[in-house]
């Protein structure tokens, strides 16, 4: 059978242990935060793993369905996490994918929400509100192609055009193999992302080869593919019924665990961007 997930720590799970050519992983434990390295190195990684070369990052939070996460330790482990995969000066773009009329599909446009855009604020205007030391960022919800009739993809690559950032982050949520990762793990990576790939509805690839600079993903897995959950829950691959093939489980409280990731996330990207300002700072500004 073959399982949806996004996350590369589950198919790196699923492989048989002898299965290291290419592949480097790195665990550690930081304030609570699980943090899980995985390097790609070659080709014969790639195969395996099934994603390209590059660093994937996935964080263990305390369940979002249970604790708020609103600890800045947690924020700022986060935003260290992700700047060590972003250029270190320049203009970011942060773009939040998805449709925020479809709860476990509206992380992205939420975390943006919740990020400081400054690249307006320059100069004397800076200077005089004391923000002069702040990074340039702009941030964009491109919505989804059913609601614009434009790729997210093609619209991203018109404003990197215009505005010449050093970077783009883009948040999306994520589909999981497993229930117990919904609404407890973060992934990161700086290989870019293919958007719905893990539900079987693959867009425009979003990455350095198609933009031409360096973009680092993060999301949080929000759904399981209905046919890897019975899997996970019977053991064996059972084939579903062809109306059922396309289904997608959420959590019941899918509500309040997309509303505290996208609070996290967003406070994540802030503090990578942003490492200097505190939290309450930055809600401030926003």
């Amino acid at each position: 059978m073959d399982f949806r997930t996004d996350l590369a720590i589950e198919i790196k799970e699923s492989l048989p242990r002898k299965t290291s050519d290419g592949i480097e992983t790195v665990a550690f434990e930081k304030s609570g935060v699980k943090v899980t390295k995985i390097k790609i190195t070659n080709s014969e990684g790639e195969k395996a793993i099934g994603k390209p070369c590059g660093t994937y990052i996935t964080a263990e939070i305390p369940n979002l369905t249970k604790y708020s996460c609103a600890d800045e330790s947690v924020m700022a482990i986060l935003g260290s996490l992700l700047s060590d995969l972003l250029p270190k000066d320049g203009t970011v773009l942060t773009v939040g994918l998805g449709n925020d009329n479809i709860t476990p599909d509206a992380l992205g446009p939420l975390s943006c929400s919740m990020i400081l855009a400054t690249r307006h604020i320059s100069g004397e205007l800076a200077k005089s509100v004391g923000l002069d030391s702040l990074r340039p960022s702009a941030v964009h919800t491109p919505g989804v192609l059913g609601q614009t009739g434009v790729e997210s993809a093609e619209i991203i690559k018109g404003i990197v055009r215009q505005i010449n950032p050093a970077a783009v982050i883009v948040i999306d949520a994520l589909a999981a193999r497993r229930l117990s990762r919904l609404g407890c793990t973060v992934q990161m990576s700086d290989t870019g992302i293919i958007p719905g790939s893990g539900v079987g509805n693959s867009r425009a690839e979003i990455s350095k080869s198609t933009l031409g600079i360096p973009v680092v993903s993060i999301g949080v897995p929000t759904v399981v593919d209905a046919g890897t959950l019975v899997h996970g829950l019977i053991g064996e691959s059972t084939p579903l019924k062809k109306e059922n093939s396309n289904m997608i489980i959420t959590p019941r409280e899918i509500d309040l665990v997309i509303d505290r990731a996208a609070r996290l996330v967003g406070m994540a990207v802030n503090k990578a961007l942003q490492p200097h300002i505190s939290a309450e700072e930055i809600l401030m500004l926003l």
